[in-house]
């Protein structure tokens, strides 16, 4: 192969590389009202968003839904950068488990032709699909508006209540934070070893067929994200005690404010509104 054919080739899965990323968890470096507020107020309104999308699925609720998060994020001034850009495989299984679960068919039906076609199947799906997409979208906002480090605090206060029953709520809240601020590290130690393990030549043994030699190599990559996971959690580890221990990671830091109690009120509202429409 030529040189400007690989390089064509290169910066062609560069470009496919760049599109498929899906960015979760990184803050946008926005001044905005979503951003200003407390982490715990968003943490909540993620919280009862899902709630409600979950057990009132009906398309009204839905609607109501999705124009606050489409309101919140038009108020937050996300980037277009910032949207994921999923493959067309994706799309392409979006659709065929949508035919496939138009096969169940059931109430709504309609007619046509003479025939009766029940739309119940694929109905559900999309109902389905919405609410994933929906979640989806509410964790993005949240990951774009708020910074790590403002997670412990806020999921601290929220739980302080839990201090009466001797609970260790900075022990918990301090491990919900590392379990957050490890996904982004997770992710790009796991596109290291991809890319390690494809500067590797593969293995040739005549006595392992195809099925094994893939087999070998899976287990080759998930030893090494072990050793690298052990790695890091004892980097972590240090890092925590030579900055003086979980309770410091917990601390409190800002509180909730008048446009915090403002937007609970709004999102108490919309969800109780969406819980009210009929299915």
């Amino acid at each position: 192969m030529s040189q400007p054919s690989r390089q064509r080739n290169s910066k062609s899965s560069n470009k496919e590389r760049k599109a498929t990323q899906v960015n979760f968890l990184r803050e946008v470096k926005i001044d905005s009202p979503v951003h200003r507020l407390w982490a715990g107020t968003k943490l909540l309104g993620v919280g009862a968003l899902s709630f409600t999308a979950v057990y009132y699925p009906s398309w009204g609720s839905l609607a109501l839904l999705t124009l606050l998060l489409v309101v919140t994020t038009f108020l937050a001034r996300i980037p277009a950068g910032a949207w994921p850009r999923p493959p067309r495989w994706f799309w392409l299984a979006i659709i065929v488990a949508g035919a496939l679960a138009s096969i169940a068919g059931g109430s709504p039906f309609v007619h046509l032709a003479g025939a009766s076609v029940g739309l119940g199947g694929l109905d559900a799906y999309t109902r389905f699909v919405a609410v994933g997409v929906l979640l989806l979208l509410g964790a993005a906002v949240f990951g774009w508006t708020t910074a790590l480090g403002d997670i412990a605090p806020s999921v601290s206060t929220l739980m302080r209540p839990l201090r009466v029953l001797r609970l260790p709520v900075d022990e918990m809240a301090a491990s919900v934070s590392l379990a957050v601020r490890s996904l982004p590290l997770l992710v790009g130690e796991m596109r290291s070893l991809l890319a390690a393990r494809k500067l590797r030549p593969p293995a040739d043994s005549p006595k392992l067929s195809s099925l094994e030699r893939r087999l070998a190599e899976l287990v080759d990559l998930l030893v090494a994200a072990l050793a690298v996971s052990v790695r890091r959690s004892g980097e972590m580890a240090e890092a925590i005690t030579a900055r003086g221990g979980v309770g410091v990671i917990s601390s409190r830091t800002r509180g909730p404010g008048r446009a915090d109690a403002l937007a609970l009120v709004v999102i108490a509202v919309i969800c109780y509104a969406a819980s009210s429409l009929p299915t």
